[in-house]
């Protein structure tokens, strides 16, 4: 049996400083392939590339954000594939999920998915129309929170991202309370997996919808970060960076209160600022 890929990868490298080389040992951020598999139909709807780990809570949240699945009870088991022509080794860059019996979902729109990149998701994915096609809710317009709140949540997620102090080349999704309290963190290598993994963790111990969260991501907010917020009923969405122009559209269509350029005691807001609480 193969052992499992690690997060991170060593690998030699030279720095050169005050003009002179050396060599030492690094750590790197590892960047493999997950094939996501349906069973009983034996059919591949994703190929992302992805940092190990976490890869069941993955396959779960790009299901369950994709509308292949709506429920924890849709999926029987998640597993590594094992090859049989190979003494039964486990391949851990292949999962299949199980579906219910009875369940057939319409695959027809996942073919777009074949293959997914790891920095900026899937190339022409679904408008602003798929979501309304769909039949998302607008999200509940309960919770708000101060601006300290919001101050207060990068450097708690920098401060959990473990991987990422070790490498220095890792996203984060993470979700926290209305009081601003870190409840759930995951990493990967592309901001949209590191959601996934974290949408996939809360649809697996029966945690949607996150009504009553604030996610913050790191790097810039895109259309999928909103599509997937979106889905899970998330009510605050932040970011380090800029939104681009469509995130700012769905945020606004569906009620999510989108904050950008997140860094010391300053933020923009682009949609939703009844939700902050300021002067």
């Amino acid at each position: 049996m193969t052992m499992p890929i690690k997060s991170k990868t060593k690998a030699t490298v030279w720095v050169v400083e005050n003009g002179k080389m050396r060599s030492r040992l690094d750590h790197l951020t590892t960047e493999e392939p997950l094939e996501i598999r349906l069973a009983p139909f034996q059919k591949t709807v994703a190929v992302t590339m992805r940092t190990p780990g976490a890869d069941f809570e993955l396959a779960a949240g790009f299901l369950y954000t994709e509308g292949v699945v709506r429920h924890k009870e849709d999926i029987q088991r998640i597993s590594y594939c094992v090859d049989e022509s190979v003494d039964g080794e486990q391949r851990y860059n292949i999962v299949n999920v199980e579906l219910r019996d009875g369940l057939i979902p319409d695959l027809q729109p996942l073919e777009r998915h074949f293959y997914t990149n790891s920095a900026c998701g899937v190339c022409g994915k679904a408008s602003l129309e798929a979501l309304r096609l769909r039949g998302c809710p607008v999200i509940p317009s309960g919770l708000t929170v101060t601006p300290e709140i919001i101050y207060s949540l990068p450097d708690q997620l920098r401060a959990a991202q473990g991987i990422f102090t070790a490498t220095g080349g890792l996203h984060a999704a993470a979700t926290f309370d209305a009081q601003g309290q870190l409840l759930n963190l995951r990493e990967d290598i592309g901001r949209h997996n590191a959601l996934d993994k974290l949408i996939g963790s809360a649809l697996l111990s029966d945690e949607l919808p996150l009504n009553n969260h604030i996610i913050l991501v790191s790097g810039r907010s895109s259309f999928e970060i909103l599509q997937k917020s979106t889905i899970a009923g998330v009510p605050i969405v932040c970011s380090v960076s800029a939104p681009s122009s469509l995130a700012v559209s769905v945020a606004k269509e569906f009620g999510i209160t989108l904050i950008g350029f997140l860094r010391g005691e300053r933020f923009n807001i682009y949609s939703g600022m009844q939700r902050i609480n300021a002067n």
